[in-house]
């Protein structure tokens, strides 16, 4: 399906104080015909576009709904913006929540793949051949991930990007579960065919009382893949998988990393540097906070908080020149107030 809708969009540019980086507010509450915006996804193609996505929250900040799935783009490294337009809808104003869009694109053929859901039951897959201004029609690959060794009835992509392996793989972070609000898993979808058909990858074994769900990835030098997850105990949990993503690792926490149960995004950079973002805070959903390792992610030594009040869902990217990039969920009163992006040098991170 082509993009179906375009919508102007008013770019406010502000300062934060507590980090003193310019930011961008991509999509604001209320504003564009939608009550809110929430669950970014930032990519960059290696043609150096930049790809915002969000779900477009119809009659509320809730996570089911009339939700669509929409998107920002930006040719000048975030400096200006495209209007929005939207990806996918489905039923006009029925409540029907297409959402937890997870993108990669595919380094030989230059092909972005988006993944997404439908009420959190059923997964589609797009495509984009132009640097993601059109979108082909969606085509569900719910069936082809039945081979799951878990039970599931939910299924959520990401959200936020999913990678490549050098092996040429494509890896897409899921979390699973039997119910609503309970026994979830974290796992990997791939192709390897270059998008043409995706197969279930091995799911992270389960451990007491974490719930491990929503998840992001990157893949260490030495080839092992590790996944950064959401868990129950207001710690980060990860694991590790040395076959590409078809068995991991018991999940352990990481202790550096307090969490009040919110998704965090990670990205891997040049030379063992990672940087994993989150509010980190152990109650509530404040402080938005990049952490950077340079031992693949072995230690983290430095943290700096780039958003003090209200956060929540995150996204980072890096562009072909080591550019650090962010989309996320921050405001004053709430963390759905707005969607901003931030271009982040890594002097700031170190400073």
């Amino acid at each position: 399906m082509p993009i179906r809708k375009s919508i102007l969009f008013l770019i406010v540019a502000c300062t934060t104080s507590a980090s003193d980086l310019a930011t961008t507010d991509l999509y604001v509450t209320g504003v564009g015909g939608y009550h809110s915006y929430r669950i970014p996804a930032l990519l960059a193609t290696k043609k150096d576009t930049l790809l915002a996505f969000c779900e477009g929250r119809k009659t509320s900040s809730g996570d089911s709904g009339d939700i669509d799935l929409v998107l920002r783009r930006s040719k000048d490294g975030g400096k200006t913006w495209s209007a929005m337009k939207v990806v996918y809808e489905e039923g006009g104003n029925a409540p029907i929540t297409i959402g937890n869009p997870s993108p990669v694109e595919d380094r030989k053929t230059g092909v972005i793949h988006l993944l997404f859901t439908r009420n959190n039951q059923r997964v589609f897959v797009t495509q984009s051949h132009d640097e993601g201004a059109t979108w082909s029609t969606p085509v569900e690959i719910t069936s082809a991930l039945s081979g799951f060794a878990f039970g599931w009835a939910r299924i959520g992509a990401g959200p936020g990007h999913a990678i490549q392996l050098r092996s040429g793989r494509l890896l897409v972070p899921v979390w699973l579960n039997d119910r609503i609000r309970g026994n979830y898993r974290s796992a990997a979808v791939y192709s390897d065919d270059h998008g043409t058909t995706w197969k279930p990858g091995g799911i992270v074994p389960p451990a007491a009382a974490t719930n491990a769900n929503e998840c992001m990835m990157y893949q260490r030098r030495d080839g092992t893949v590790v996944v950064n997850m959401r868990s129950s105990i207001h710690l980060r949990h990860t694991a590790m998988s040395r076959d590409g993503g078809m068995t991991w690792s018991d999940p352990v926490p990481v202790e550096s990393m307090p969490d009040p149960v919110c998704q965090g995004s990670v990205v891997q950079l040049a030379n063992g540097r990672v940087v994993f973002a989150n509010p980190a805070s152990d109650k509530r959903r404040v402080n938005l906070t990049l952490r950077l390792s340079e031992d693949d992610g072995a230690t983290w030594p430095l943290a700096k908080a780039m958003h003090a009040g209200p956060a929540g869902y995150s996204d980072l990217a890096a562009g072909k020149r080591g550019t650090l990039f962010i989309l996320y969920e921050g405001g004053e009163k709430t963390a759905a107030d707005r969607i901003r992006f931030a271009r982040i040098p890594e002097s700031w991170l170190r400073r």
